[in-house]
């Protein structure tokens, strides 16, 4: 999913997606961008389209592991859950949960 599927998915408007994320979330992202990070320090990636190669197999790293994860304690890394509850206002000033 892109930051914004993401976000959708887990029902947060302005607030911060990673503020949002369980334990496991986090550390999944943290793997994909240090992968990503590691990969270009050592290749010294030049311009976008090798940049955003880079990017993808970070990503890849991030998916296999948690594929793994899913695999080994049979529950989804993925999660609805926001760890902060918001109150939103409506048009009618009114209070809606999400």
């Amino acid at each position: 999913m892109t930051a914004s599927q993401y976000k959708v998915y887990k029902g947060i408007r302005k607030e911060s997606l990673r503020d949002n994320m369980t334990d496991i979330e986090i550390a999944l992202t943290n793997i994909g961008e240090i992968a990503a990070r590691d990969i270009a320090s050592n290749e010294h990636p030049q311009g976008l389209s090798e940049n955003i190669s880079v990017a993808k197999r970070g990503g890849k790293v991030a998916n296999d592991a948690r594929l793994s994860y899913e695999q080994e304690t049979k529950m989804s890394a993925i999660s609805k859950e926001n760890i902060l509850n918001y109150k939103y206002m409506n048009p009618n000033n009114q209070i809606e949960n999400e």
